[in-house]
């Protein structure tokens, strides 16, 4: 075994034992509450374990592939892009890369489908699958869209140099005011798409790009300018899915 393939297997491992270690507090209160206080045993004990299996598995697959397949290429090219001084490709990249983890985001596409069957049962929209099909569809472009929106003000905040806190006061300030004036229904919504915007696709290749530009930007700092984009993808989709749902 040459010594990437060993160091491969190694990362692997380790990373395994994170899984094990990320899902031992939710396996511990199903386990301790199941018993103690609905005083009922597992259903399908055995069914349950393999999914636990599948589920480390899985995780531990996906975050491995995540951390050598995608992180490396996105901090990469932000950087290069960066160097360039090219302007526009690089709010390009940004804007295509936060669109498309977030399209691509698991989470998104479980809440977009489940908000879509919410509506219909409430006769917000026609029951039918078609329409909750395209409900769900523009629910998960807006989101991404918005995100894309977040990068790009993001690059240009680190490029300029802005506060950060400046902007995410200014954003929350017109969540609450949009909140206001928003249809009831969609607000919740609204509130858990900034959310699940920020999982495991999102983050890692967002965090890469901020941290990418700001290392190749003198005098900017990795750790205080490069950090923050997250916040900007979590706080841009509440505004664009009210907006979305005032117009829809």
């Amino acid at each position: 075994m040459s010594q990437s393939a060993r160091t491969i297997v190694a990362q692997a491992a380790g990373a395994r034992a994170g899984s094990l270690r990320d899902l031992a507090p939710i396996v511990t209160v199903i386990a301790v509450f199941q018993p103690l206080l609905l005083r009922e045993p597992l259903a399908n004990l055995g069914q349950i374990a393999m999914g636990v299996v599948l589920v480390v598995l899985g995780f531990t697959l996906f975050v491995q592939g995540l951390k050598l397949g995608l992180f490396p290429p996105g901090e990469g090219m932000a950087l290069g892009l960066a160097r360039r001084g090219s302007l526009f490709w690089l709010l390009a990249f940004a804007f295509g890369l936060g669109f498309g983890t977030t399209v691509a985001e698991p989470a998104l596409i479980a809440v977009a489908a489940e908000a879509a069957a919410v509506a219909a049962a409430d006769g917000v929209i026609a029951a039918d699958m078609a329409a909750r099909a395209d409900y769900a569809y523009g629910l998960r472009i807006t989101v991404a869209v918005a995100v894309g929106f977040a990068l790009v003000l993001g690059v240009v905040r680190i490029l300029r140099g802005w506060p950060i806190q400046t902007l995410i006061i200014g954003g929350y300030a017109g969540v609450v005011l949009m909140t206001m004036i928003a249809p009831a229904e969609i607000v919740g919504i609204a509130y858990d798409s900034g959310g699940v915007t920020t999982s495991t696709i999102t983050v890692p290749l967002v965090t890469a790009l901020g941290v990418g530009i700001a290392t190749s930007i003198e005098g900017r700092n990795p750790l205080v300018d490069g950090f923050g984009l997250i916040a900007f993808a979590s706080l841009t989709p509440m505004i664009f899915v009210m907006g979305y749902g005032m117009l829809v």
